[in-house]
């Protein structure tokens, strides 16, 4: 009899289950309105694109891009002259005994080595900058992100490439470049998150 009678209350009792739970709920979606970001429990961002479209990203972007483009300048001027001495070394081959001209190929292949090296090293050492301005950059922008969490009451923000499924409100990239532009802009003066 008593299971009979729960079994016909069952329905009503969790919807008013489920009615509390709403009308005791903080007033979230109050919330969201107000701080202009949504409020999921688990947020996502897109790490790639809070780096590369905000001001920081962009001002380092264009920096290496440069300085790319004047490494790429100066590989062609240093392939331009080692062609031309290849071109002499060439001509004197047909002047010179064995014995004199293979100093002169060695010392010439030697050259050409060094020049290789020390571009790659710029190379790297151009990749390892940018690389460390993408580190320093979350440094600056782990506190901006750690308010993000605490105002939105969400336990987490993941990678969101990494997410199979998620809606478009649970991604805070946007508001995330947003404030970290207020915050630190494009980072010039900045050192390290250490700041000025």
């Amino acid at each position: 009899m008593l299971s009979v009678f729960w079994t016909q209350r069952q329905g009503p009792l969790r919807a008013l289950c489920v009615f509390l739970t709403f009308l005791l709920a903080p007033p979230t979606f109050a919330q969201q309105l107000e701080l202009g970001v949504p409020q999921p429990v688990v947020l996502t961002i897109s790490s790639d694109r809070l780096f590369s479209d905000s001001a920081y990203g962009q001002r380092v972007m264009d920096e290496i891009e440069q300085e790319s483009a004047l490494l790429a300048e100066e590989n062609e001027r240093i392939v331009a002259e080692l062609s031309k001495e290849e071109k002499d070394l060439t001509e004197k081959r047909a002047s010179l005994e064995a014995d004199e001209f293979r100093p002169l190929a060695e010392a010439f292949d030697r050259k050409v080595q060094s020049h290789r090296e020390g571009q790659r090293a710029k190379l790297d050492t151009l990749a390892r900058r940018s690389e460390e301005n993408r580190q320093s950059f979350f440094q600056l922008a782990r506190p901006v992100l750690i308010d993000l969490l605490r105002e939105t009451g969400a336990s987490m923000i993941l990678e969101r490439s990494n997410v199979f499924l998620s809606s478009d409100t649970s991604d805070i990239t946007d508001a995330a470049i947003a404030r970290i532009d207020a915050t630190i802009g494009d980072g010039t003066g900045l050192q390290d998150g250490t700041g000025e």
